[in-house]
This record gives structure tokens, sequence and C-alpha cells, in this order.
């Protein structure tokens, strides 16, 4: 689910040259375009886990066997990750990136933000 219009366009374009061709980008804002659609075999939280009720809404979505990711940045999101963690099991990864730029007339390295990672498998019944 992506309510940008541009990045869903580009989301549809990674999956079909990653060999995933038959990913189906819902355009709209979650959890409301989650009404009327079948159970996902997958759902992706890439922004919002701080609103209420977003998290439980994609979850309670979720077909059995399908899986949960979750990104998330600040202190506030990652309480979230690790409240559902706590609750639904799943792996937590944190990643860090840096980028060489200029510093004076050297190079150095500049981190970018971590992104905190929650992955979850919904158990079949």
């Amino acid at each position: 689910m992506e309510s940008s219009p541009r990045r869903a366009e580009r989301i549809g374009a990674n999956a079909a040259a990653l060999g995933v061709p038959r990913l189906q980008v819902v355009k709209g804002e979650a959890p409301d375009a989650l009404d009327g659609l079948p159970e996902p075999d997958a759902v992706f939280i890439g922004g919002g886990l701080t609103e209420a009720g977003l998290l439980e809404r994609c979850w309670d979505a979720l077909k059995p066997g399908g899986r949960l990711v979750a990104n998330a940045v600040t202190l506030e999101s990652e309480a979230r990750v690790v409240e559902g963690r706590q609750l639904l099991g799943g792996e937590l990864v944190r990643v860090g990136v840096e980028r060489a730029g200029p510093l004076g007339g050297f190079t150095a390295w500049r981190p970018a933000m971590p992104v905190t990672i929650w992955t979850v498998r919904k158990e079949a019944p």
C-alpha cells in the first residue's frame, strides 16, 4: 500500500525488474485502503507506525502464513516494533549506512539514519 502515486509506480517497476512481477501495489493510505481487499500475503509498513491502530489493522488483514515487515527510524516507531515483537515474535534487525563525502580537502564517512526492521510471520491456524 502506497499513498504516493509516484512511489507506487517506482515500487512496481522495481518489483518487475527484480523478479517479482506479480507484486500488487495498492494505491491509498493505510489502514483504510485495506478495506475490501483480499487478505494480503505480505504487508510492508515503511512509515506511519505511530498512527493509532495502523499496525493492528495491518496484522489483522494479513492472511495466515503471511509476513509483515515494518521499518522504524524514530524512537517512537521503534517502540512500536519492539512492542510488536514482544507480542507476536519475529526478528529485529538494525541497518546503518554511511556514504563517503568531502570534509575539507579530504573524504570522510557520513552516517545516514539507522533503520530498525521488524519481520514477523503470521502463523497458520
